[in-house]
């Protein structure tokens, strides 16, 4: 029997498929059709953006929620240029997302002759925002290069990865490779690392635990190690709904007075798979994180152990293998430590100490997360979203992220939400999105129509960019360009067969979203805030 052989393009599609990749985001272009050459007759679904922003804004909302890579397919030049500020979103924050475009030929490579979409040195571009760049030279390797990417994407801290292939190699015919799962494997603790941290839990009487993104996954297992230490757990942006409804949950930005106070006064911090970034930890930018007596940080990321805060032990491993080793060294532990109670005073004061605007904020996203239990609650940058991010409890891991941290891009809300809502179909997804964020991303409702999203567009109208009006007056200086007009967002939905409703008083909300969320695919309620009784003080 003669060798099989089929097209990069064609292995490639398999390639993925044998990775359990399910669902590609993409625009096709000349210089990518030849990678969708097998795409219609594999089991995966393709969604098409009104923009290649979208593209890498969806699969970082479904890398989220599935814990999968999201995989942008994209055209050389603009169409991989469009989708940058996506993918720095997604190394901003962590989040695994496999991104292949085309580039042109091999043979014009770096000669600057013009070429359509041609760039001087595409992968250069793209190297500060990702975790591996590689331009596929030999169509062969192929096999190899897309197991390194998976591995990376895999075994250490998440990012975008960005494989690029010529258009001369795509159509190019190859052996078909035996298909395998990509194999990885993430950092462990020592031993000795670990039986010092056993002591350090043990002789603890007044402990606490901090959880950024790289912790959500392993809620289960921290809720252990919780109740073991009695340790107050304070979750940052990424993390929060890990410890929904529990009495050791603090879900409360460590930027705040109150979070700092209870970390100053323990004598025990156990950081767990957070960046410490300024984004969560400085929002204020203010300098007044304390200096924590006795931090010990575990990351999956070396060099992110090498940043910020200084611990008296750090530990390179992944959260998930340091608890399947930390906590057997535990047991019979269960210490009283007054952990609930310095939890519900950390709570109360962290609360009480916002402004009457941000609380009322923080009760409109509590009747969102009490209308639809379980409900995913996805943002842009608007002023619910940086009340929420200082201090809201979301229904559930997973439930609630935005991009008001990190790279902190405006647009980000929308299209993220429809990859969150394909990850898990059948849960309603809800996107907060201010009128000048939607309008950066707004053809995106007619993205939501076609693949039947089950996403509500929560639209907070403030006429413009009012968080930025507000600091600019805070600043003394005269707010300008911050009064976007915005379009009647009702007759857009109308436009793209979106049902919707502009809501007259916020008590009304609670309703609409549930019986929007009894109808399958997207709609829209908008909240006005100065025309809308009951959202502003």
């Amino acid at each position: 029997m003669g060798v099989v052989t089929k097209t990069v393009g064609e292995v490639l599609i398999d390639i993925l498929e044998a990775n359990e990749v399910d669902t590609v985001f993409g625009i096709p272009g000349v210089h990518t059709v030849e990678l969708y050459r097998g795409l219609a007759s594999s089991e995966i679904q393709h969604i098409t953006p009104r923009h290649e922003q979208g593209a890498g804004f969806m699969a970082d909302g479904y890398a989220r929620i599935t814990g999968k890579p999201g995989v942008a397919l994209l055209i050389t030049g603009p169409g991989l240029t469009n989708a940058i500020t996506a993918m720095a979103q997604a190394y901003q924050d962590s989040v695994p997302m496999l991104v292949i475009s085309g580039v042109n030929a091999r043979a014009s490579l770096g000669h600057g002759r013009g070429w359509l979409h041609e760039l001087p040195d595409q992968r250069a571009v793209m190297a500060p925002v990702t975790l591996m760049t590689h331009t596929l030279h030999e169509p062969t390797d192929l096999p190899a290069v897309m197991d390194r990417a998976f591995a990376i994407l895999q075994s250490r801290r998440p990012g975008p990865v960005h494989i690029e292939i010529p258009t001369d190699v795509m159509a190019k015919e190859i052996p078909v490779p035996p298909l395998k799962t990509a194999q990885f494997s993430k950092p462990r603790a020592s031993a000795h690392d670990i039986a010092e941290l056993a002591d350090k839990c043990r002789q603890a009487n007044r402990p606490a635990i901090l959880c950024g993104g790289g912790a959500i996954a392993s809620a289960d297992d921290i809720r252990v190690l919780a109740d073991r230490l009695d340790a107050p757990v304070v979750t940052t942006v990424n993390a929060r709904g890990m410890f929904a409804g529990h009495p050791l949950s603090v879900p409360a930005s460590p930027s705040l007075a109150a979070v700092r106070g209870l970390l100053a006064q323990s004598d025990f911090v156990l950081a767990l798979g957070t960046q410490m970034g300024p984004t969560d930890y400085d929002m204020y930018s203010d300098g007044g994180f304390p200096e924590i007596k006795n931090l010990v940080r575990v990351d999956i990321d070396p060099d992110q152990l090498a940043r910020g805060p200084s611990a008296t032990l750090t530990i390179l491993s992944s959260v998930d293998q340091l608890l399947l080793d930390l906590v057997p060294k535990l047991d019979g532990l269960k210490a009283d430590r007054m952990g609930a109670t310095r939890a519900e005073r950390c709570r109360k004061t962290a609360f009480n100490g916002l402004s009457p605007k941000m609380r009322l904020e923080i009760g409109l996203l509590e009747t969102v997360r009490d209308a639809l239990p379980g409900c995913i609650i996805v943002g842009d940058s608007t002023q619910a979203i940086y009340s929420g991010n200082l201090y809201f409890e979301a229904g559930r891991p997973k439930g609630w992220f935005n991009a008001a941290t990190g790279f902190g891009a405006l647009g980000y809300g929308p299209p993220a939400a429809i990859g969150a809502s394909l990850g898990e179909p059948d849960t309603p997804v809800v996107c907060l999105v201010g009128d000048g964020g939607l309008q950066f991303s707004l053809a995106e409702i007619g993205s939501a129509r076609d693949c039947g999203a089950n996403v509500i567009f929560l639209v907070w109208n403030n006429d413009g960019y009012g968080e930025i009006g507000t600091y600019m007056i805070e600043c003394g200086i005269e707010p300008e360009g911050v009064t976007p007009s915005a379009p009647d967002f009702s007759k857009v939905a109308e436009a793209y067969g979106l049902p919707s409703v502009f809501l007259s008083d916020t008590a009304e909300l609670a309703g609409a979203l549930q019986a929007f969320a009894a109808e399958t695919g997207p709609s829209l309620i908008e909240i006005h805030e100065t025309r809308t009784r009951g959202a502003t003080v």
